[in-house]
């Protein structure tokens, strides 16, 4: 869904994009990244396995999506340390922010990919991009949600996120729970939707 709103940005932008689909390049071995990479001034970490809503309780249905966000992060920053990558950017979630501050255990995949970013940042340019609950068309938010951004607005970040210094930001609506600003500082970027 980052993808859609993602790519044709890039490619407006003037950035040649190599976007490879699901069955075109296994995250997880190492070889087939270390050859993916090679030539990218910059890598944008987007897989994902979010389940249906109505199945999200159940035991065991984040297993793949955490090995997206952990295992993958830590071989995609492996290879892109050995190559000639610049930048590396990982989209993240604000909800993070607990108001009790636990993290839930299906999001601790999550804080380590952001390290797995921040880990790329101490010689490179490393971004992570905490968006707020996607809405927008595709997606399926949550009512309930305190932070948030449309789609739209979160692949114009993600694109704003080329010219970002290292580090962790939050992208979300004006005026919501969680701030935005050193985004907006950073880059100039601000919400549309």
């Amino acid at each position: 869904m980052l993808g859609r709103s993602l790519l044709p940005l890039l490619a407006a932008a003037g950035h040649g994009v190599r976007a490879p689909a699901r069955d075109e390049l296994d995250l997880f071995d190492r070889g087939r990244l270390a050859e993916a990479v090679q030539g990218t001034d910059a890598i944008y970490h987007l897989a994902t396995r979010i389940p249906p809503r109505e199945r999200r309780g159940e035991p065991g249905i984040w297993r793949e999506n955490d090995r997206l966000r952990a295992e993958a992060s830590r071989l995609l920053v492996d290879a892109a340390l050995a190559g000639e990558t610049r930048i590396y950017v990982q989209p993240s979630v604000t909800f993070l922010y607990q108001p009790d501050g636990e993290v839930w255990p299906h999001l601790e995949s999550a804080l380590t990919a952001e390290r797995e970013a921040i880990r790329f940042a101490e010689t490179r340019v490393g971004v992570v991009l905490r968006l707020g609950t996607l809405d927008g068309p595709g997606t399926d938010p949550d009512r309930g949600a305190e932070a948030t951004i449309h789609v739209d607005d979160a692949g114009r970040a993600l694109l704003a996120a080329l010219e970002a210094p290292s580090g962790v930001y939050n992208i979300v609506r004006d005026g919501e729970r969680v701030s935005n600003v050193r985004f907006k500082q950073a880059t100039g970027w601000r919400p549309r939707l």
